[in-house]
């Protein structure tokens, strides 16, 4: 009979009903395309090109350099494996939240022996009196018949989900971050080694023109020109000196390790550093994102946290239930007729509760619209990062060009100020602009070119890459890494729950 009651009650709470809301997913508050005009680029169809989540960031770098600092990073990141360790978290918490759907089963033992007084015995005599008894049984088990447990696992287990997209977002952003760390640093480096030349450029011209003011050629206004020009390169040559330093400190916190001796040979800013990846369309945003497919799974927990607020209102049906052998004697624990058993369900009701079960239920409404607005948010976000990426790409190609030929030009302008200065035609403030001019344009194209690698890194990062090593495999969202940046099979997928 206790089987049977036991197996009905459990049948009912893995039947009951859910008083979780249906749940859709918010219109995307943005534009069905990307903006189009001058400053972005016209799209062309290439069905051969990998999306930035299908092509895994070892083809996107063609740096060698910048690979092997990325592998150093997804293994030593310290934020990398506290987004990990996050997610482990979290699956744990859904671990405890589901076991309440079962029942607490365990095994007691318990013995006493006892003297009772004769002036404290009925019978007037000494009595020693011995108890032993062994159960099996379960303490104050909820039968969910509401689905409170089941909302509440399922809350869980979004957050969970949530978790898995967080450490995915941080691992898409460390890679990105290590990228545009070590192009800083290639560009401080070259900005470096510039003012390194321009500034013996400056010293020799300072020399000569220190020379004619000694032999009364030059006046004493060109002497303190051409010195100017010299502290001033000294001065840069001392910033960018402190910024390389910084940037390689930058570099090695992101790293979480040193920077080793041994890496290979980078190349250059002016070379292909990255690859050219498809915008697609913002709908691709949805499924490439992981921030909005963390935003989404913590709005469907906020959702399943409304079931449980709804089914506060309803019966709580609790079952305490043993089954065991009890006798006087150790040695009669398991004769015929020494059974116990104990079946005691008990209901609770809530009827007067000062508003306490409607507050907690509008508080989960609410918790559920901020969700929402969050959710909506971190898509307008990720459009406007891409829809600032492609304006980027529509016009560096342009004004590098531009600025290139700008170089050439400032190039030109300095050899012909200089000689018509050596041969006495122009006086020095036309070679003195020149230089100057020379200078400050080849800046402006090192930072330039610096300005679009890391709108096109950013840009790729926006689009969802970064999270694969390799092109082609499969990203699939949920499917978090460990700490060193290794897929972790059958953890996280969203066909499945993780093991209790």
């Amino acid at each position: 009979m206790r089987k049977t009651i036991l197996c009905l009650a459990a049948a009912t709470a893995l039947t009951g009903c859910s008083l979780i809301p249906n749940y859709e997913r918010p219109a995307a508050p943005v534009d069905a395309a990307y903006p189009q005009g001058d400053a972005y680029p016209v799209a062309t169809a290439d069905g051969q090109a990998l999306s930035a989540v299908e092509l895994g960031w070892r083809d996107y770098f063609a740096d060698p350099r910048l690979r092997r600092l990325i592998e150093l990073a997804l293994e030593n990141n310290r934020d990398l494996r506290v987004a990990v360790l996050n997610m482990d978290a979290y699956r744990a918490q859904y671990r405890i939240q589901r076991a309440d759907l079962f029942p607490d089963v365990g095994v007691a033992a318990a013995g006493t022996r006892q003297r009772v007084p004769a002036d404290l015995s009925t019978t007037g005599q000494r009595l020693i009196s011995s108890q032993y008894g062994i159960s099996l049984g379960t303490t104050a088990w909820e039968i969910d018949l509401f689905g409170r447990l089941r909302s509440l696992s399922e809350a869980a287990l979004e957050q969970y989900f949530a978790s898995t997209e967080a450490q995915r977002s941080t691992h898409i952003a460390l890679v990105a971050s290590v990228a545009n760390a070590y192009l800083t640093l290639r560009a401080d480096q070259a900005q470096l080694t510039l003012t390194r030349e321009t500034l013996g450029t400056y010293e020799r011209t300072y020399n000569l023109t220190r020379r004619s003011y000694e032999e009364g050629i030059a006046s004493r206004l060109d002497l303190r020109q051409s010195q100017t020009q010299v502290e001033n390169a000294r001065a840069s040559l001392s910033r960018y000196t402190r910024l390389a330093a910084q940037d390689v400190n930058a570099l090695t916190l992101l790293l979480g390790t040193g920077i080793p001796a041994d890496l290979p040979e980078g190349l250059a800013l002016d070379q292909k550093i990255v690859a050219d990846v498809p915008a697609g369309m913002p709908s691709d945003l949805l499924q490439n994102r992981p921030d909005i497919l963390a935003a989404e799974h913590r709005l469907k927990s906020a959702n399943a946290d409304i079931g449980a607020a709804r089914a506060a209102f309803f019966p709580r049906i609790t079952l305490t239930a043993s089954a065991g052998t009890a006798s006087r004697q150790l040695s009669g624990l398991f004769d015929a007729g020494s059974g116990t058993w104990l079946f005691s369900p008990q209901i609770n009701l809530p009827i007067f509760t000062a508003g306490s079960l409607r507050a907690s239920l509008d508080y989960a409404r609410i918790q559920k619209d901020i969700n929402v607005a969050t959710y909506e948010r971190t898509v307008q976000s990720a459009f406007r990062e891409v829809a600032d990426g492609l304006a980027a790409r529509g016009t560096y190609t342009d004004q590098l060009q531009a600025q290139l030929r700008l170089v050439e030009a400032s190039q030109d302008y300095f050899r012909l100020a200089e000689g018509r200065y050596r041969t006495g035609v122009d006086n020095y403030l036309t070679l003195l602009d020149a230089q100057r001019q020379l200078y400050a344009q080849q800046q402006v194209l090192i930072d330039s070119r610096l300005n679009q690698l890391t709108s096109e890194v950013n840009l790729y990062k926006a689009l969802g890459g970064g999270w694969n090593d390799v092109s082609g495999a499969a990203g699939t969202p949920g499917e978090p890494n460990d700490a060193a940046g290794n897929r972790t099979s059958g953890m996280g997928n969203k066909g499945a729950t993780p093991a209790s």
